[in-house]
C-alpha cells in the first residue's frame, strides 16, 4: 500500500469516528499556543528562572511588562477558542482574560508562601533561590497556582492543558479544580496525583508518590461535580506512597501519615497513622547484625 491509499483508509476513520481538531470555530484550541501562555506566565511570575536567562539591572519592571503585554491577548484568544469549542459566547475570553491577570499579583503572594515552605521543608536546600532553579515542585505548584485561578473563574480546557503539561514533565498530576492551601510543598516531586475535588489546607506537605484519589470510578459521568476525593486538614505531612481514598475522607490537622499506609477512613487532629509493625525477617540461628536486632527474629 502507498502513502495515497494509506491516507485514504485512514481519512475515511477519521470522518466517520472522529478525533481530529478542525480550524472552524467547533474546533479545539492549540495545545502549543496555551503552553506558549504559560511560559510567558512563568517568567513573569519568576524572573530570570524561566526563559532566556537572568534579569538585567533595572529592568526587571520592563522584563515583567513585556511578558505580560504578550501574554495577555494570546490567551484572550484562547479562551475565546475554548468558549466557543464548548458552545459558549466567545466574547467571555477577553473579559476572563482580564479577571485573571487582575489576580496575577495575589497568585504570586500565595507561590512565596509555597517558596518559603519549601526550604524551611528540605535541609538540603541552600536557599530558596535555588529552590527556584533547581526543584521541580516550583514548577509544579506554580503551574497549579496559575491553572486554578482560571479554572475557578470557569474557563474550559486551558487550565486541564497547563496541568497536564506539568505532569508530563514531572510525574506529578494535580488537577487545576483541587483546593491547595498556603504554604504547600511536595518532596521529590514524583509520582504524585491530587484529584479534582481534594482539599488541602495550609501548610501541608506531601512526599514522593502521595495519592489523594476517589474510592471507585465505576459510576463514571454520574459521579462528575460530586466531592471524590479526601480532604487534607491543615499541617498535615504525608509520607512516600501513602494512598488516601475517598471524597468522605478527612484526614484532621497536624497529623502524620506513614509512608506505604493505604487510608479508607477518616482520622482525628494530631494522629499518627502507620503500617503495622513489620519487623525484618533475620535468615539463620545467628544474626551478625549489631545492637539488639537479634532480638527481631521472627
Amino acid at each position: 500500500m502507498n502513502a495515497r491509499n494509506a491516507a485514504k483508509a485512514l481519512v475515511e476513520q477519521l470522518e466517520t469516528f472522529g478525533g481530529w481538531n478542525p480550524a472552524g470555530a467547533e474546533g479545539l484550541p492549540s495545545r502549543e499556543e496555551a503552553y506558549e501562555v504559560l511560559d510567558l506566565l512563568m517568567e513573569a511570575m519568576l524572573p530570570g528562572f524561566h526563559g532566556t536567562g537572568p534579569v538585567p539591572d533595572g529592568a526587571l519592571g520592563a522584563y515583567v511588562e513585556v511578558r505580560l503585554a504578550r501574554a495577555l491577548p494570546l490567551l484572550s484568544r484562547l479562551l475565546s477558542r475554548s468558549f466557543t469549542a464548548v458552545g459558549g459566547d466567545a466574547t467571555q475570553g477577553e473579559r476572563m482574560a482580564e479577571d485573571f491577570f487582575q489576580q496575577l499579583a495575589r497568585i504570586r503572594g500565595i507561590l512565596e508562601d509555597d517558596l518559603q515552605a519549601a526550604y524551611n521543608g528540605d535541609p538540603a536546600a541552600r536557599s530558596v533561590r535555588e529552590i527556584i532553579l533547581a526543584y521541580p515542585c516550583v514548577d509544579v505548584i506554580t503551574t497549579y497556582r496559575l491553572a486554578n485561578a482560571l479554572h475557578v473563574l470557569g474557563a474550559p480546557l486551558v487550565p486541564r492543558v497547563w496541568s497536564e503539561r506539568a505532569h508530563s514533565r514531572t510525574g506529578t498530576d494535580i488537577h487545576p479544580g483541587a483546593t491547595i492551601g498556603k504554604g504547600f510543598f511536595i518532596d521529590h516531586c514524583t509520582g504524585v496525583v491530587i484529584g479534582e475535588t481534594s482539599e488541602i489546607g495550609d501548610h501541608v506537605k506531601l512526599y514522593q508518590g502521595v495519592g489523594l484519589v476517589a474510592r471507585s470510578l465505576a459510576g463514571g459521568q454520574t459521579l462528575a461535580g460530586k466531592k471524590r476525593h479526601p480532604t487534607i486538614g491543615d499541617r498535615v505531612t504525608i509520607y512516600a506512597n501513602a494512598t488516601i481514598v475517598g471524597g468522605d475522607i478527612v484526614i484532621g490537622s497536624d497529623s502524620t501519615i506513614g509512608g506505604n499506609v493505604w487510608l479508607m477512613h477518616s482520622v482525628p487532629p494530631r494522629s499518627t497513622v502507620l503500617m503495622p509493625d513489620l519487623r525484618p525477617q533475620v535468615r539463620g540461628k545467628e544474626s551478625r547484625a549489631p545492637g539488639n536486632w537479634s532480638d527481631w527474629v521472627i
